[in-house]
């Protein structure tokens, strides 16, 4: 089962909340809004959950065990130990030791306090700084492939809308936009693509709708009045609120005539893009790559470098790996070398204030044998709307 690790492997500690930890939702496919605890010892796994729970738990959650904290902690071994009302730390402690769990394993933000009452109490725990505390999470199966599909078109609903709204609107004074009889402006268009998000499907993050200077920012939200002819940024990435994996998709647009310079930024930009996307391949360098594609960039009259404190060009990283977190590892741009199963964002992007700034991003897994990756997200790339 998913949880399961060798005999010989050191316990693994998990305690979290589902919203806050794929950690948690990964082996145990369960959701919960409080915290509760997950051990995986000697192959096999083990869940801890309050009365609130427990039920659904045991429909629910992938686990070879589903204990309750209640009925644990009113054993009569136990109750001797804990008295009343014991703090949860205690409890903790006290179902470890029953475990025999003097060490485990933890993830790197495993919360402080609680690693400090277990430390008091007697259990060790060493918490894992490098990749996934999951290793498996790495490569994607072909249901989380599925899972990945189906954020991904729950996140293209939110861009056709966004379009929808940015061609129906109006030229105003001064090239401000209008739309539905008033200003239209970033939060306005914001609003529109989060609710097509939600009625799709879906739960929405900090959508990007940045026009003109603010795009030159890669993870300004935007604010205020949308204008024809600046480029707009449109960031989405919502959380398929049945699977719990995220869509991460971006392009970028102008309402109305782009300038050559525009134009050309924004044609620099796709055809990088394309560079990253046609090297995604088993066993390539993603850190040579993305050096190809910033040389590239500054040959075509783009370089990266600081003006004026600021930095300008690409100056982000390629991409990043995507699935129950928005941001997992690897990294496209420190990867070493692309392994089957790897999905990654694929944004590189281009910002210079005074002209504006263009990202342009899909999502792609890696195939075997060194065939072309599998491009996982469908959204028409148009420059001028």
């Amino acid at each position: 089962m998913p949880t399961s690790a060798a005999a010989s492997s050191p316990a693994r500690l998990v305690i979290a909340a589902s919203e806050q930890s794929a950690d948690i939702v990964y082996p145990t496919k369960f959701w919960a809004p409080d915290a509760f605890l997950l051990l995986v010892q000697n192959g096999r796994s083990t869940i801890m959950l309050s009365d609130l729970e427990v039920d659904r738990g045991r429909k629910q959650a992938r686990a070879d065990e589903i204990v309750s904290i209640s009925e644990f902690s009113e054993a009569r071994e136990n109750k001797k130990v804990l008295g009343k009302n014991p703090a949860y730390g205690k409890v903790v402690a006290q179902f470890l030791k029953s475990r025999r769990v003097r060490r485990a394993e933890v993830p790197a933000d495993f919360p402080l306090g609680l690693a400090e009452t277990l430390r008091r109490e007697g259990v060790a725990l060493k918490p894992v700084t490098n990749g996934n505390f999951w290793p498996a999470r790495e490569r994607k199966t072909p249901e989380e492939l599925a899972h990945l599909r189906r954020a991904l078109k729950i996140t293209a609903v939110g861009l056709a809308r966004a379009a929808e709204v940015l061609s129906a609107a109006e030229l105003g004074k001064k090239n401000v936009l209008n739309w539905g009889g008033a200003t239209l402006t970033s939060e306005r268009l914001r609003s529109e693509i989060d609710l097509a998000v939600l009625r799709a499907g879906g739960q929405p993050g900090d959508t990007i709708v940045a026009g003109g200077e603010q795009a030159c920012d890669p993870h300004e939200r935007g604010g205020g009045p949308l204008r024809a002819g600046e480029l707009i940024i449109l960031d989405i990435f919502p959380r398929d609120a049945e699977s719990g994996y995220f869509g991460d998709m971006t392009r970028t647009v102008v309402r109305g005539r782009a300038s050559d310079a525009q134009r050309k930024l924004w044609t620099t930009v796709l055809a990088g893009q394309k560079m990253a996307l046609d090297q995604l391949r088993a066993g390539a360098d993603g850190v040579k790559i993305h050096e190809s594609i910033k040389k590239f960039f500054k040959a075509e009259g783009f370089p990266t470098e600081k003006r004026n404190g600021r930095w300008v060009g690409f100056f982000h990283g390629t991409g990043h790996g995507l699935g129950l977190d928005l941001h997992e590892s690897p990294r496209y741009n420190k990867t070493k070398k692309f392994e089957p199963g790897q999905v990654f964002t694929v944004e590189p992007g281009l910002y210079y204030p005074g002209l504006g700034g263009v990202r342009i991003e899909d999502v792609a897994a890696v195939s075997p044998n060194g065939a072309p990756a599998q491009i996982l997200s469908r959204f028409e790339k148009r420059l001028e709307l």
